[in-house]
């Protein structure tokens, strides 16, 4: 018998939907186990002789890895349940993390890392989930909801991570992901019911969805609008490090208080999501959120191109991507899975693979045109061009939707 079917047929405590703090805890540790070690690049490379370019593999290979994985979760999530992949995917961050912990060399590290991208199942179901108990809007909003509370996993995890570093190394955060792992197992074992009592008769059958999917030019505006939306904070992530380190020379407990900053904007976005998303149109939040992304970083590039050199005028103008994120994401996010509501947890993975994938190419392609010398304004340059390549994906949802209402109308006007 596989995992899958085990886990659903053994693992059978809860009976209900899941409570909303565990759908939080289960996004949020998907967030954190991205950014919470990355005040820690330079000393991972240092302890295993290795170049900077290859420790951040375990940024773009994973994210690679996830989106990989999340082509694969959706359908298996239609199929199975979506307890049992969920469960599945945990158990496997949680025994990577001990090997991530336990690493001797770069490649046995890198090799583990990437298992630990199995905890995309919590990012990537929460919304299907989501989906599963509610309406399109009302999924929008309690998304947004939940992106609010789940935001302080990623804009805690980096100060986090960089405080256990600077106290007890960096392998502290692995012992710090391996402790949390278990905790979150345990707790949807017990509260996270299923919700999809609508299952496809077999695997085969919703991987030939996709092909549905990917002819909709909706599904793929809503996808690109997220991916080009995260992007722009892959490459923040992936670029600010070095930034950092050369332009302010910051340790690294003060530079994962500056990485969570941008999170802050994201709370705030997320609440402004939670409390509109019911009364607004889906596409005039996406819109709004890239308007306020773009804004912000022309602002900062201009005032550094203007010479005023500061930490407070980068990380302040990134606010604003994370502002922007915040209200654009949950409703392209419910906007994906409402193209095709029966295929709900296909359209999250898919839609989500489309945005690590998207990631992962922009996080190697930040880390291998940013040296010393350019850094500072090809971060700016990257970042801008992924919001406005949003914006474009959002406004072009929005014209579909005209299309629509022109059409529906009997005199065409």
């Amino acid at each position: 018998m596989g995992i899958i079917p085990f886990l659903n047929n053994m693992l059978t405590i809860a009976k209900t939907a899941p409570g909303i703090t565990t759908l939080i805890l289960v996004t949020g540790l998907s967030t954190l186990s991205l950014n919470m070690f990355i005040p820690s690049l330079s000393k991972i490379a240092e302890t295993f002789n290795a170049d900077y370019g290859l420790t951040s593999v375990s940024i773009a290979g994973y994210l690679g890895m996830t989106a990989i994985l999340q082509i694969i979760i959706g359908p298996l999530s239609d199929r199975f349940g979506r307890r049992p992949v969920l469960l599945a995917g945990l158990l496997i961050f949680i025994a990577a993390s001990l090997g991530c912990l336990l690493a001797k060399d770069i490649w046995t590290f890198l090799a583990f890392r990437m298992l630990q991208a199995s905890v995309i199942c919590g990012s990537a179901l929460s919304p299907a989930i989501v989906r599963d108990m509610v309406p399109a809007r009302q999924a929008a909003s309690l998304l947004g909801y939940i992106s609010m509370a789940m935001a302080v996993a990623p804009m805690l995890g980096p100060m986090f991570g960089g405080a256990l570093d600077e106290l007890f190394g960096w392998r502290a955060s692995f012992v710090a992901f391996l402790g949390i792992g278990m905790f979150i197992f345990g707790l949807c074992w017990i509260d996270l019911g299923e919700t999809n009592h609508h299952r496809s008769d077999t695997f085969a059958d919703q991987f030939a969805t996709y092909p549905e999917l990917l002819s909709s030019k909706r599904f793929w505006g809503y996808s690109l609008c997220m991916a080009f939306s995260t992007g722009a904070f892959y490459a923040f992530l992936a670029g600010v490090p070095l930034v950092a380190k050369t332009l302010f020379a910051m340790s690294t407990g003060t530079l994962g208080i500056y990485i969570g900053s941008i999170t802050g904007g994201f709370f705030v976005g997320s609440f402004l999501s939670g409390r509109y998303a019911k009364r607004v149109r889906l596409t005039s939040l996406m819109i709004a959120g890239r308007i306020a992304a773009c804004a912000g970083l022309s602002a900062g590039l201009v005032i550094f191109m203007a010479g005023y050199v500061h930490e407070l005028f980068l990380f302040g103008a990134t606010i604003f991507v994370g502002l922007g994120n915040g209200l654009t994401m949950p409703s392209s996010n419910v906007g994906a899975m409402s193209v095709r509501p029966r295929l709900a947890g296909s359209a999250s993975g898919l839609a989500g693979a489309l945005t690590v994938a998207g990631g992962a190419l922009i996080t190697f392609v930040t880390t291998t045109i940013l040296t010393e010398q350019n850094g500072v304004y090809v971060l700016f340059a990257m970042m801008l061009l992924c919001s406005a390549l949003g914006l474009m994906a959002a406004l072009a949802v929005r014209w579909l939707d005209l299309i629509d209402t022109q059409d529906r109308m009997p005199d065409g006007r």
